[in-house]
């Protein structure tokens, strides 16, 4: 007899893309840092719809916000002035050190805004120029633009030709970046800590240099901080931890707190776009606007960065236990509450896969690297259960 999960599964091969290469389990409730699948199984959910779900699922303020503007305006057209977009700007700008925004419903859709914006500004202040330096390992969207600039083989070949105008080169060289400088170039666009590339943690010094060299040419420094922005990585946005500002940053995912919305976010002098070169029909609806703005004030108002810091030094610690332990760990990467576990093989899906039967979500971001990231108002007892449950994993292996 078909169970329900099967149902569900089933009718999605047959309807949907193949486009995901889906876990066998049908989620349908959340709450905080769990969800229960179809068959109703708890699993403690260290995923976070991909660094999404920054207060959990469905929390109160979120929901609260969701349910009032549902009630009062969902949609408008940005031909009008609405509040809560208005709001969310404001508090966006004053906790930032950017001067405009622009509000678009994904981090791809950002990061084309931001490059978008770069050539513009290239033509209008750098004599036409309009290529962007981007890195190997980088991750930037999946539109055609965002693949060319995303700097990873698997993505870019199924697409050729690619929209001309991006170099990649390696991370955490700025020499390279150095060198792929042309009078060309109007922008570096880099993620200040890469997170589908692996949890890939520069040095200390890389941004500073990037952002002295961007200085020096007169070019703009763009900070892809889709995945690290909103608390993820200790403070509210990561570039505040390498000691420099961007001219253009953007952002997603832990905005919302589970709803689709982009910022891109430029200083005063970068701000070159007019009435008529970008837009975007949902962009900044009343509806994902206020919950963004009440995700937003939750996580400043209650210092979840400053939370995160600390939980995430906990959890740092606990992977540093097992790595003692378990001479097939590598290593732990990452900063706040973007970590990933190394191994000395490729034996990330493996251990996956037993962490879901054991009712933990994790990510397989690299064939030998596990992906931990949970929603930032996690517990220490939340890490304690999900270590002790990678432990009893790692001690099967022995």
């Amino acid at each position: 007899m078909v169970s329900r999960m099967e149902k569900w599964q089933e009718l999605e091969q047959r309807l949907y893309m193949q486009i995901f290469k889906r876990l066998p389990v049908t989620l349908v409730r959340g709450q905080g840092a769990r969800v229960w699948d179809s068959g109703g199984k708890e699993y403690l959910d260290f995923v976070g719809g991909w660094a999404v779900n920054s207060l959990g699922h469905c929390h109160p303020a979120v929901v609260e916000a969701l349910k009032e503007q549902a009630q009062t305006l969902i949609q408008a057209s940005n031909q009008f002035y609405t509040i809560p977009q208005i709001q969310l700007a404001e508090l966006l700008i004053d906790k930032s050190c950017l001067d405009r925004v622009f509000f678009c419903n994904s981090g791809a859709e950002a990061n084309e805004g931001a490059i978008k914006l770069a050539r513009r500004y290239g033509k209008l202040r750098l004599g036409g120029a309009h290529e962007i330096i981007t890195t190997h390992n980088s991750f930037h969207g999946r539109t055609l633009a965002m693949v060319a600039a995303t700097g990873q083989d698997k993505f870019q070949e199924p697409y050729i030709p690619l929209p001309e105008g991006f170099i990649n080169v390696d991370y955490n060289d700025a020499e390279a970046i150095k060198v792929a400088t042309t009078t060309r170039t109007c922008a570096v666009m880099v993620e200040p800590i890469q997170g589908e590339g692996g949890v890939n943690v520069p040095g200390d010094g890389y941004l500073k240099e990037i952002r002295t060299w961007c200085d020096e040419k007169g070019i703009l420094l763009v900070l892809d901080e889709i995945q690290t922005g909103i608390g993820r990585t200790g403070t509210l946005f990561a570039y505040e931890q390498f000691g420099v500002e961007p001219d253009i940053m953007t952002l997603a995912k832990g905005l919302g707190s589970g709803v689709p919305i982009g910022a891109l976010l430029a200083k005063e002098g970068a701000s070159v776009f007019v009435p008529g070169e970008h837009g975007s029909t949902f962009g900044g609806n009343p509806l994902v606007c206020a919950a963004s703005l009440a995700t937003l004030k939750f996580i400043i108002d209650n210092d979840i960065p400053g939370k995160v810091m600390q939980v995430g030094q906990y959890f740092v610690d606990g992977l540093k236990k097992l790595k003692a332990r378990f001479d097939f760990i590598a290593g732990v990467r990452g900063r706040g509450l973007l970590l990933a576990l190394g191994f000395t093989s490729d034996i990330a899906e493996e251990v996956m896969l037993a962490c879901l039967r054991e009712g933990l979500l994790v990510n397989c971001v690299k064939p030998d690297a596990l992906r931990f990231m949970p929603p930032l108002i996690i517990t220490e007892k939340d890490i304690d259960e999900a270590l002790d449950i990678l432990g009893v994993i790692f001690s099967r292996r022995l």
